[in-house]
């Protein structure tokens, strides 16, 4: 028998994903709970078969140059843009991604980040907290009505639909903007494809969908912002680069946009100078697939596509150029 194919893993995962590599493979995790500098990465990965990375690791023609003995990446996120898949396409090398597992996981946090931001929920915990509430006042944290509002989706993949599709319960007109027609918005939702800017016109609420491409890239800027009721309210759980961080700021400063709820961000971990003085804003850490469900079934699903890599030669469920095998 011959020895075990080796696995790095590019920073800890959720046990179960480790423990199902592990009985099939020789199995190396970063020892450190952070992201690796770029020559440790690259002095890591040197003797691996198999790598299962994070989107915060940049896996380009250096790193597979590196990686001698490569023959499959399983990325641990839906989003892969923080690989050159054209480049692992020249080179035969498989990539995979998690998508499904973390849907409404996702859309729960786009929700969880609407309803904070335009209820004021941050700003009144804070003062809460303080100690210096001093009782009911009538216009005290006066927010946003969510029911009966229009809600715009921009991108209607498996994330953006789940998110257009929990609106129904509070009686929102659903518009949205894509590619194609999204027959089951059209159907369960009465929903409107609509052009990029009727969505800014008309939107009470826009939630960001998309992933990052140079098309999307800064798609929200300040044109757009200026195009947005200023009642309204910006969502964002689909990659920072999307939105002009310091244009975004600038807008709330102007009053362009009500408020803006944020799970991603430019230059991640950083924020744009002033975005953290914004009141009217909810900023998380990226946490959108922070639950004990979703973050395992990305594990697991990441391990088991670069487990059909290796094993089988194949296709993994996942593969997003499935066109090199």
């Amino acid at each position: 028998m011959g020895a075990k194919q080796k696995i790095y893993i590019t920073r800890r995962i959720p046990q179960p994903g480790i423990d199902y590599l592990s009985e099939r493979f020789e199995v190396e995790v970063n020892p450190e709970d952070r992201v690796l500098r770029r020559e440790e990465l690259l002095e890591a990965v040197k003797s691996a078969d198999g790598i299962l990375c994070l989107l915060t690791d940049k896996i380009d023609a250096e790193f597979f140059d590196a990686a001698q003995h490569l023959k499959g990446v399983a990325n641990y996120a839906v989003g892969y843009d923080n690989i050159d898949v054209p480049e692992a396409s020249r080179r035969g090398i498989p990539v995979s991604n998690t998508p499904g597992v973390l849907t409404d996981a996702t859309a729960e946090m786009a929700w969880t980040l609407l309803f904070s931001v335009a209820r004021r929920v941050v700003e009144s915990d804070g003062l809460m907290r303080s100690g210096a509430w001093g009782g009911w006042g009538p216009l005290q944290f006066i927010g946003g009505d969510v029911s009966g509002k229009t809600l715009g989706i921009v991108g209607t993949g498996r994330i953006g639909t789940a998110m257009a599709l929990k609106s129904q319960g509070f009686n929102m007109k659903v518009i949205y903007t894509d590619i194609a027609d999204n027959p089951v918005l059209d159907e369960k939702c009465n929903a409107r494809r609509v052009d990029f800017d009727t969505l800014l016109r008309e939107s009470d609420f826009i939630s960001i969908h998309v992933p990052l491409m140079e098309s999307t890239r800064h798609l929200f800027n300040t044109d757009t912002f200026k195009k947005m009721k200023p009642s309204a309210y910006l969502i964002n759980t689909s990659r920072g680069p999307v939105v002009n961080e310091a244009e975004l700021v600038q807008a709330l400063k102007n009053k362009e946009l009500a408020g803006a709820g944020l799970d991603v961000y430019e230059n991640e971990p950083a924020m744009v100078d002033g975005l953290a003085d914004q009141v009217n804003t909810v900023l998380t850490p990226h946490t959108a697939s922070a639950t004990e469900e979703a973050r395992t079934n990305m594990a697991l699903k990441a391990a088991r596509n670069l487990a059909s890599m290796l094993e089988e030669g194949v296709a993994p469920p996942d593969c997003v150029n499935k066109e090199i095998l």
